[in-house]
C-alpha cells in the first residue's frame, strides 16, 4: 500500500497485521494449494490477500470499507482475485461454489457472530484458518469444566474440530490492539460430533444452562423460558442432578437432555 492508503477505522475494528512471519505461517495453516478456491474476509491492506494469490489460489476477498476495496483494487490486479465490497456478516456465502477453504482476520467485535454464520456454511467449508482474540480462541477449545467452557465451546465442538495454531503478538499488527491474538484451525466435521434430534432446541439449551453461569441448571433452564417441571423430569429421566451447573455439562450430555426434552 502507498502512502494514500486509508487510514484504519477504529469503528470497524480494523487491526492490520504487517507481520510478514505470520502471514506464512496463516497460509501455512490453511494448506492452500494451486487453483484451490479460498474466501477471505476482511482482507484489509491486502497481506494475505497477496500471499494467497501468491500460492496459486482462486480468491474471493470481502471487504465492507469502500476506502479499502479501493485501494486493494488499484493495488491488485489479477484474474484469480475477485473483490467484493460487502459485509461479510450478511454475505450470500451459499452462492460460492464448494469446497472452499475460508481464510481471515477476523475483526474482533464480530468473529462471534462471524463464526456462527460461518458454522451455517460448514457443509461447503473443508477449513477454516481464523486470527481471533486470544480469549475467544481459548473459550473455543476448552474443555467441559474449564474456566472458558461455554456457549461457543460447546457449539463449535459439536460441528468441527478445532485447535489454537499459534499465539500472535499486539506488535504484529497496526494499530496495535489492546488484546492478544490467536490463529485457530477449524475443520467442520461430516456430521455433528454427537447426534442431536434438534438442532435448534439443542442450541437454545446450551444457550440457556450459560445465561446465568451460578445458576443451578433447572433454574437457568426455566429462565431461558422452559417449562421448569418439564425441566426438572428431563433431567431426572437421564441423571443429570438439577443443581448442577451448565458448565459441569459435556457435550453428549446436553445432546441426551435436548433430545428428552424433544421427545
Amino acid at each position: 500500500m502507498t502512502e494514500t492508503t486509508p487510514r484504519p477505522r477504529k469503528s470497524w475494528g480494523q487491526n492490520f497485521l504487517i507481520d510478514h512471519n505470520i502471514q506464512r505461517k496463516i497460509l501455512d495453516a490453511a494448506e492452500v494449494q494451486p487453483g484451490e478456491r479460498i474466501v477471505e474476509i476482511g482482507p484489509g491492506r491486502g497481506i494475505l490477500t497477496k500471499g494467497l494469490l501468491e500460492r496459486g489460489a482462486e480468491l474471493l476477498a470481502v471487504e465492507i470499507d469502500p476506502l479499502l476495496v479501493a485501494a486493494l483494487r488499484q493495488e491488485i490486479s489479477s484474474p484469480h482475485f475477485n473483490l467484493i465490497q460487502e459485509d461479510a456478516l450478511h454475505y450470500p456465502y451459499h452462492r460460492i461454489p464448494s469446497p472452499y477453504k475460508v481464510v481471515a482476520n477476523l475483526p474482533y467485535y464480530l468473529s462471534t457472530p462471524l463464526l456462527f454464520r460461518l458454522l451455517e456454511e460448514r457443509e461447503r467449508i473443508s477449513r477454516m484458518v481464523l486470527m481471533l482474540q486470544r480469549e475467544v480462541a481459548e473459550r473455543l477449545v476448552s474443555p467441559v469444566g474449564g474456566k472458558n467452557y461455554g456457549v461457543l465451546s460447546v457449539m463449535v465442538q459439536l460441528y468441527a474440530e478445532v485447535r489454537i495454531g499459534f499465539h500472535v503478538s499486539r506488535g504484529c499488527f497496526r494499530p496495535r490492539p489492546d488484546v492478544d491474538s490467536s490463529v485457530i484451525v477449524l475443520t467442520p466435521l461430516p456430521r455433528p460430533r454427537v447426534p442431536v434430534k434438534d438442532e435448534a432446541l439443542f442450541g437454545r439449551i446450551v444457550r440457556g444452562a450459560f445465561g446465568h453461569r451460578r445458576k443451578r441448571l433447572a433454574n437457568a433452564l426455566a429462565d431461558a423460558g422452559f417449562q421448569r417441571t418439564a425441566a426438572e423430569a428431563a433431567l431426572q429421566k437421564i441423571g443429570i442432578d438439577p443443581a448442577r451447573r451448565g458448565e459441569t455439562l459435556s457435550l453428549g450430555e446436553f445432546a441426551l437432555l435436548a433430545d428428552t426434552l424433544f421427545d
